[in-house]
């Protein structure tokens, strides 16, 4: 699908335009395509100082400071505007060929910061609607130059947990790769990658196929002898190609899961369901069949120490609000990944019928999930009441 452009004042978007392209010469970018600013989205591209040339699809907007009547004086916002308010869904772009990588973020030119959210989480998008943030995370932002925060939110709302990133022109060459490597991750991974650039950002290594010497069969793993390099050269091949290591990644806690689960007394047959919209794996315990849902918590814990989880699917029917929220028959048994918070493979077991009802859905299961007392550490004993309950 090609992207879709819309006419925007080229003398009021000037400046948007011009705080990317001064970004990343500050970075030492080479500019090879600086966009109209009368066409938004802008599309750039550029050269590294190591010789690697980029792309950015930037959805950019003004953020500002401007006091709104009936609105709290700290806040900050940007208003996500191409053309008229025609009250359509609008698609945000992503590159199927993986060269260009989209950004949607507000820029605010007077403090000479910038704030980027999800592109996923707001696609499709509205024109317009704002974006709000509080005036801490700005200043946050300007003093360190790198700030990552959970958006504020009501409690008990039924929007889903977004992530935010605020940044400087000095960060904003960061802020272009971590969003080449976040695309589609959950929010909680999403702020650990934030957090944590050295998870991804390892050390370059060139890939050296020609020198594959075939050592014996059963030494290599087969993946390995078909591709004809070693299962290091793989291993690197995935580090650097972003589709690759992305589609990787969405399977490890699963993959994690299995393997835990597999090592149970009385657990046999677990494996991985591949099925939309279904649970995630199925095994036999005591000869009864249970399924599995695994779910990764967010990186910001509560107040109370509590790991966090945003439980609810990415997209809901126009006919039906309540089929975003998951029904405690869907599955019999839930797994809370801990590696966004705890950053190792651990899990917490609880039975569907245990957790908070959503307020508007009584059908359904609350969306804000805090794994507490009702969550255990022995999936044995989670796995025994689930059998007892289908018995």
């Amino acid at each position: 699908m090609e992207p879709r452009f819309y006419k925007v004042s080229r003398a009021k978007r000037q400046v948007l335009v011009d705080f990317i392209a001064d970004a990343l010469e500050f970075q030492g970018c080479r500019l090879l395509h600086r966009p109209d600013s009368g066409t938004a989205p802008y599309r750039f591209t550029f050269e590294l100082p190591s010789g690697e040339r980029m792309g950015i699809m930037a959805y950019a907007f003004f953020a500002n400071s401007k006091v709104t009547k009936n609105r709290p004086g700290d806040e900050h916002r940007f208003q996500v505007k191409y053309g008229p308010d025609d009250k359509q869904e609008h698609s945000i772009w992503q590159d199927p060929f993986g060269l260009y990588t989209t950004i949607f973020c507000g820029i605010d030119p007077e403090r000479g910061t910038f704030v980027g959210v999800d592109p996923e989480m707001h696609n499709p998008t509205r024109f317009f609607m704002s974006i709000e943030y509080k005036q801490h995370h700005s200043e946050a932002t300007l003093k360190n130059g790198w700030h990552v925060w959970e958006r504020d939110r009501r409690e008990n709302t039924e929007e889903p947990a977004e992530v935010m990133i605020g940044g400087t022109r000095s960060s904003f060459l960061r802020y272009v790769r971590f969003e080449r490597e976040a695309l589609g991750e959950d929010q909680g991974h999403r702020a650990l990658l934030a957090e944590r650039p050295e998870i991804w950002m390892p050390p370059t290594r060139m890939i050296q196929p020609d020198n594959f010497t075939r050592p014996e069969a059963d030494k290599l793993h087969q993946l390995a002898t078909e591709f004809e390099m070693s299962e290091r050269q793989v291993l690197d091949l995935i580090a650097s190609a972003r589709r690759l290591k992305m589609a990787v990644r969405g399977w490890v806690a699963e993959e994690h899961l299995v393997k835990q689960l597999s090592q149970l007394e009385g657990v046999t047959d677990c494996i991985r369901l591949d099925e939309e919209g279904g649970p995630d794996l199925r095994l036999n315990y005591a000869r009864v069949p249970l399924t599995v849902e695994c779910k990764n918590v967010l990186r910001q814990r509560a107040a109370n120490g509590l790991a966090r989880m945003d439980f609810q699917r990415t997209r809901a029917s126009k006919n039906d609000p309540c089929s975003r929220y998951y029904s405690p028959t869907d599955f019999d048994v839930l797994a809370a990944c801990l590696h966004a918070v705890e950053e190792s493979w651990t899990f917490r077991y609880a039975i569907p019928i245990t957790l908070d009802v959503h307020s508007r859905c009584p059908a359904k299961l609350s969306n804000n999930v805090r794994v507490d007392e009702r969550w255990k550490n022995s999936a044995s004993a989670v796995l025994s009441e689930a059998v007892r309950l289908k018995n």
